[in-house]
């Protein structure tokens, strides 16, 4: 009996620590993910508004950094639906964060995995695993006024 147990347990080391070695980054589209279907139905509503950092927006008021870590379970899911899931998770608690602290947005936001920085214009990075995804958005709750529109190019005239 020993020995059987002593050999599953083993099994299970190897497998545990095998299984947890991936860790994937995936880098996909925030903007895509915040207008979704999905998005809505897990309840970001529209009313706080996500800029990654490098995005020009207009902030009246900044009211204090946040950092969430969100990870899931990634069993039976391809690495998007896994990342797209948690970086949904992440987003709902940023925005419960900004709706408690009266901000209508959460600006400058980065990916944050692990304590790295990923800056990017359009994507959110997240790791994948065999068994779990997760994603850690780095962020400033601000009050955000209308974005300034850029200047209008001058119609040419045809020749």
């Amino acid at each position: 009996m020993r020995r059987f147990a002593l050999i599953a347990g083993v099994a299970l080391f190897a497998l545990a620590s095998t299984a947890q070695a991936r860790d994937t980054p995936v880098h996909q589209s925030l903007q895509e993910l915040v207008d979704s279907q999905t998005a809505r139905d897990a309840g970001i509503d529209g009313s706080v508004k996500f800029y990654l950092a490098g995005q020009k927006v207009n902030v009246l008021q900044r009211l204090g950094e946040d950092v969430t870590n969100k990870k899931t379970n990634a069993a039976n899911k391809s690495d998007e639906e896994a990342c797209r899931w948690v970086a949904l998770s992440a987003l709902k608690a940023l925005q419960d964060g900004a709706k408690s602290r009266g901000a209508n947005a959460v600006v400058d936001i980065v990916s944050y995995y692990k304590k790295n920085e990923f800056k990017s214009t359009t994507d959110y990075e997240c790791y994948a695993g065999a068994i779990l995804a997760g994603v850690a958005l780095k962020g400033t709750y601000a009050k955000v006024g209308a974005a300034a529109k850029p200047a209008a190019e001058p119609k040419r005239r045809a020749r």
